[in-house]
This record gives C-alpha cells, structure tokens and sequence, in this order.
C-alpha cells in the first residue's frame, strides 16, 4: 500500500502541495473546476482549501490553502469565483464572517477582513442575489446577521441582526431558535430561513434599496411570514428543483424530506417522505441532479450515508430509489456541473468521497478516488 499526507487520486498519491506548480488550470481544461472546502480547523490550520477537480475523470489535485481562520466550516463563493466569503463557526463574541481574495492565476487565498455577527455559532453563509450583501444563519440563539459590502468586497460593520424566538417539541434541541440555513428562491424575490428550533422556514420579502450605487437594505422584515412544518421535524437545509415549481427541505430531526410546490414566496407540502429510517436524527443536506431527476440528502449519527429519491416531474413527488453508505459523518455534499459525480464531506473519516453517478438509475459508486484532508464540512465548485 502506497501511504500519502496529502490527497490522493486513483493510481497514486498527489504530489505534496509545494510541488504543484505544474498543475493544470481551470482556464486550461474546461473539464476542470475548483472545489473549495471549508473544515473545522483551528486558525494555525489550513481551514480553507482549493483543489482542481476534473469533471470527466474524477480525479483532483490540491492548488492552494488559507490558514487564520477559526472554523471556516461554511463557504459561498461569489458568481466570478475571485471572491469566498466563509463564517467562523464559534461560540459568543469570537464568532465571525470573512472575505477572501482568490487570486486564480497565483493560485492564491488571501484575507481581505473579518467582522463578527453577533450571533453565536454561524453554519451558514450566502451571498444576496446583486452580491452586495453577505448574510449569515447562526445557530445559536437563532438569528440572521446582514453585512453590506464596500466596493471591494469587504465586509462592512454597519450590520443589521435579525433575530428570533420560539421553540418546539423536542425538549432536548428545540429549546429555542436554531437557524440553519439561508436561501434566496430561484425569482430572487424571498429569502428563505430554515429554523430547526422552531420548526418553521421564515420568508422575507427581498428589497434591495440602491441610491447612488449604495445598498442600503435587502430584508423587508415588516412583511416576514412563517411556514409551519410538522412539530419535531428540525428543517435544516432546503433546495430547489431546476423548473423552479418544486423546493425540498431536509429536516434533521425527523429525517424526513418534504417536498413542496412553489409560487410567489409561498411553499406548499405535498409529501413527507423518510430519507433516515434508523431514527439517527442527524440528517443533513439535500441536492438535486442538475438534469432534475433525482435528488440526494446526507444522514448522519447511524447508518451514514445518502438516501437517493427519484423525483416525478410534473407532481414534484419523490420515490426513494437507493442507499448509499458513505464515510463517517458525512456533512455536505456537492454534484458536478456534468452530473457524473457527487463527492461527500466525510467529517469524521477525514476525507472527501468520489462517487459516480449512474445518469440513469441515481446510483452511487464509489470510485476510490477520497480526499484526504482534515474534518472537511463543506463543498462548493467555482470556476
């Protein structure tokens, strides 16, 4: 057995990361993509790292890395990719958000600052649709930070917190709010707020106030409304079907999908389905193939893994179609842009898992192609 500290590719091990000037570029191979991956790492620790990927063949190779930061677990790159935005995810006051400088042809991270979201444990972080805001979800005590950005994508100090209150059946972890995660809808109009302590998705009509180039709002928070979820279910992550008509939330307690119609702001259930039948209580992530067919969510805590659902088109219901085990704890997930694989952050296994999709059936297979690198939580491709 050939043994490698750093990542390995099928064949072999990666040269270490100060011998990789020869690698092939993005701009190079329109094959290849940049993965950015977000950990939880100490600041003396790479916390952020890029790697090329090659959407044909699955293979990668590191490119590049950013120490300084504490718990970059979460990352949002911005729609030319020369900028990451990445939540510190700690406790009370240290908590933070922070802009990075990707330099592609120096292959290089740099941070350009940090400011903190007064809100505790921030798992989340996005990008409003003109990009000139960032937002943060925070955990703990459950609230919604709002920074404006400078014309060069620094974080200003002038935020605005949004917060939170409630709480709902489970004594244990819905004792009050816990936002999870952020997403603006597919028409740009609303932004979507998955409250796991609550059981609810907060919906904010999205009204970006520009006067002479400045953004001053995003948020119409007077107009906010609440979708109810089934009590216990802990929604965490949510995303969209590519027509735009359907949405489906991932709920970590229950371990159940629902699966919604959309229209104008307001998400209609039409079907809760199991995507953890082991009652692990820790699923996930959700993400849809980029043909629309079939859909995927992570579970974690006990039989770790992703569920595999094959969608109806034209009702939006799902089937579940497959199982696929995966390493230990596995958080995020991501799918190249040619649909042919889906790579896995295993947090607990250190490594970054390879799968390939099977087009026609939503399969996985393991192609043996793992990242190694230290507790990966989040993905994101840029190019």
């Amino acid at each position: 057995m050939v043994l490698c500290m750093s990542s390995m590719i099928l064949g072999g091990c990666i040269p270490s990361p100060k011998k990789q000037t020869e690698a092939i570029t993005v701009e190079e191979n329109p094959n290849m993509m940049y993965m950015l991956v977000g950990s939880y790492a100490t600041p003396e620790e790479e916390g952020i790292k890029v790697y090329n990927f090659d959407e044909q063949n699955g293979n990668s190779q590191y490119i590049s890395g950013i120490k300084g930061i504490s718990n970059p677990s979460f990352l949002i790159p911005s729609a030319d990719g020369e900028r990451i935005y990445a939540v510190g995810e700690d406790s009370g006051k240290s908590s933070t958000a922070n802009a990075i400088k990707f330099d592609k042809e120096q292959k290089k991270l740099t941070l350009l600052n940090s400011q903190p979201t007064d809100g505790g444990a921030p798992c989340y972080i996005t990008l409003s649709p003109s990009e000139k805001f960032v937002l943060t979800a925070n955990y703990m005590g459950g609230s919604i930070t709002v920074f404006p950005l400078d014309k060069d994508g620094k974080l200003k100090s002038e935020t605005r917190l949004i917060s939170f209150t409630g709480n709902s059946l489970d004594k244990e972890r819905q004792t009050q709010p816990h936002l999870h995660c952020i997403e603006f809808t597919p028409d740009h109009k609303y932004l979507l707020a998955s409250d796991l302590g609550t059981d609810q998705i907060h919906v904010f009509p999205v009204s970006e106030n520009v006067t002479d180039g400045v953004s001053h709002s995003l948020l119409n928070e007077s107009e906010e409304f609440n979708i109810k979820v089934e009590s216990g279910s802990g929604p965490r992550h949510i995303c969209f079907h590519p027509n735009q008509k359907f949405a489906y939330l991932i709920n970590e307690i229950s371990g159940k999908v629902i699966a919604f119609s959309y229209d104008k702001g307001k998400l209609n259930a039409i079907q809760y389905i199991e995507a953890d039948t082991v009652g692990a209580k820790g699923s996930g992530d959700i993400h849809i193939s980029p043909d629309g067919k079939f859909l995927y969510a992570s579970n974690r805590l006990k039989a770790d893994g992703i569920a595999i659902f094959s969608i109806n088109q034209e009702e939006g219901t799902l089937t579940k179609t497959g199982y696929q085990l995966t390493g230990i704890h596995p958080r995020n997930f991501i799918i190249s842009r040619n649909g042919r694989y889906l790579l896995v952050a295993c947090r607990d296994s250190n490594s970054i898992q390879v799968f390939e999709r099977d087009s026609q059936t939503g399969l996985l297979k393991d192609t043996g192609k793992t990242i190694k690198t230290n507790k990966p939580v989040c993905l994101k491709f840029t190019f």
